[in-house]
This record gives structure tokens, C-alpha cells and sequence, in this order.
């Protein structure tokens, strides 16, 4: 079955840098018709789009919170996704999350109940 394990998380000061990885198996990142996202959530609020790619042509979206300072991207040799964070901010913090599903994405971020398959997240905290 797909699972989804994140790694990379951990504590940064303002302006530091993380690479979060998201380690696919149950399926191909060669599958041209699976798309990963990347989520955050902060305690006390909602989960939020951060960036997502779509494996039909390696398309890449992201929140405009984070535009400019995150780059999401694959390794299919290695079966997993990355979320360069650089500038990394206070508001940044959150327990971040990648989630899979068969889609492609053509329009932007979506959102997270199309996604069925989830990874259990890692924490990110940055001080300021």
C-alpha cells in the first residue's frame, strides 16, 4: 500500500535553511499520474497548501507565503519528494506533512481533502 514516511524536520534560527524529504513506496514517482503536496499545520489553526508537484510533467505550485523561498522537487531514482525551505521565518513553524494521490495538477495547489494518502510529519521550528 502507499505509505509516506517524512524526514528532515528539526529547529533553525530565522533566515536558516531545512530540506524536508518525503520517502514514497507503494508506488513510482515514474507514474505519470500520481502528484505529491507538502502541508503545514500550526498549533491552533488549519492545515494549508504549501507546494505540490505533479508527476505528469514535473509542474510545481506554491502558497504565495512561500514563494520565492521554497522549491519543491523529485528524485525518482530514490523515490522521493523535497521541500528546499531557505529564509525560513518565525511563522514558518509547523508540523509539516506530504500526502499523495492519483491526480495531475494543471491549476494550482490543491487541497488537502483530495489527497487520500498522508505521512505521519515532521516538525519544524524556527526561532527568532
Amino acid at each position: 500500500q502507499v505509505q509516506l514516511v517524512e524526514s528532515g524536520g528539526g529547529l533553525v534560527q530565522t533566515g536558516g535553511s531545512l530540506r524536508l524529504s518525503c520517502a514514497a513506496s507503494g508506488f513510482s514517482l515514474d507514474l505519470p499520474y500520481y502528484a505529491i503536496g507538502w502541508f503545514r499545520q500550526a498549533p491552533g489553526k488549519e492545515r494549508e497548501g504549501v507546494s505540490c508537484i505533479s508527476m505528469s510533467d514535473s509542474s510545481t505550485y506554491y502558497a504565495d507565503s512561500v514563494k520565492g523561498r521554497f522549491t519543491i522537487s523529485r528524485d525518482n531514482a530514490k523515490n522521493t519528494v523535497y521541500l528546499q525551505m531557505n529564509s525560513l521565518q518565525p511563522e514558518d513553524t509547523a508540523m509539516y506533512y506530504c500526502a499523495a494521490d492519483v491526480m495531475v495538477i494543471t491549476t494550482g495547489l490543491i487541497p488537502a481533502y483530495e489527497y487520500d494518502h498522508w505521512g505521519q510529519g515532521t516538525q519544524v521550528t524556527v526561532s527568532s
